[in-house]
């Protein structure tokens, strides 16, 4: 699967070229899990994570359509 690319991608010769930042599927999995922690009670992380990567993933989908 695909990650989406760099969400943040850094500036050739700006930037630390080490640092390659976060995917775009970890934003998208980071959004989703913030909407979840506040609408949602949830009592294992695990199952917070796997949905928001669930929604990540259907979203990168959505783009490639």
């Amino acid at each position: 699967m695909k990650h989406g690319g760099p969400a943040f991608p850094c500036h050739p010769g700006v930037d630390n070229p080490m640092y390659d930042g976060m995917t775009l599927r970890d934003y998208f999995a980071a959004k989703a899990m913030q909407s979840f922690i506040q609408d949602y009670v949830y009592d294992n992380s695990d199952v917070i994570a796997a949905r928001a990567y669930t929604l990540a993933d259907a979203m990168l989908k959505a783009r490639e359509e």
